[in-house]
C-alpha cells in the first residue's frame, strides 16, 4: 500500500460537518501515532488552530464545511483511548501475514477511526461508518486502500456489532 499522508486524491466528495470531523480525526490519529504525541495535545492544537483551515489543501469549488468540534474530539479522543482493546479485533480482520504496523500511520488511523465508530457509536448504522470511511480514504489515497478499507472494516462490523448487519 502506497502512503501519502495527508495528500487527497482528485477525488472530491460531498463534505458535510461529520465527514469534516471524521477527515480531522483521521489525521489528528495519525498525528499522535507518528509524533508519539498525547491525543489530548493533538485535539487541543486541532481545535484551537487547524479545524478552521481543515480542507484548505483540497482547494474545493465551494467553501469548507465547518466541522462538527464536538464529533471530532470524540472520535479523534475515543478511538485513541480505545486502541488497545480495538487494535485485536481489527488485526483480526487483515489478510493473513498482515499487521497494523504494517499498514502505516495513515492506514492504522482510518481503521482505529471506522473501528470505534463501530464499537463505540451504535446510533450510526454500520453501513454509514463502512462509507465514509471508504470516503475519507479517497481523500487520502489513491491506491487500493479504500477497498482495503471497506474490507477490514466490513470483517470487523459482526465482530463488534453483532446485533446489526452492514445492510441495516
Amino acid at each position: 500500500m502506497s502512503e501519502a499522508p495527508l495528500r487527497p486524491s482528485a477525488v472530491k466528495p460531498v463534505l458535510n460537518k461529520r465527514r469534516a470531523a471524521r477527515f480531522a480525526a483521521v489525521q489528528a490519529l495519525y498525528q499522535a501515532d507518528a509524533g508519539d504525541v498525547a491525543i489530548d495535545r493533538v485535539v487541543a492544537e486541532f481545535q484551537a488552530h487547524r479545524l478552521a483551515e481543515i480542507f484548505e489543501p483540497l482547494e474545493l469549488d465551494e467553501p469548507s464545511p465547518a466541522v462538527d468540534g464536538k464529533w471530532f474530539a470524540i472520535l479523534a479522543g475515543g478511538a485513541w483511548d480505545a486502541r488497545e482493546r480495538l487494535d485485536p479485533a481489527i488485526e483480526s480482520c487483515l489478510a493473513s501475514g498482515w499487521t497494523l504496523a504494517r499498514c502505516g500511520f495513515l492506514l492504522r488511523a482510518c481503521l482505529r477511526a471506522g473501528a470505534f465508530e463501530l464499537a463505540e457509536r451504535t446510533d450510526v448504522p454500520v453501513r454509514v461508518v463502512l462509507n465514509e470511511y471508504v470516503e475519507l480514504a479517497h481523500l487520502f489515497f489513491s491506491g487500493d486502500e479504500p477497498a482495503f478499507i471497506n474490507a477490514v472494516l466490513d470483517r470487523l462490523a459482526p465482530i463488534l456489532r453483532p446485533q446489526q448487519s452492514p445492510v441495516t
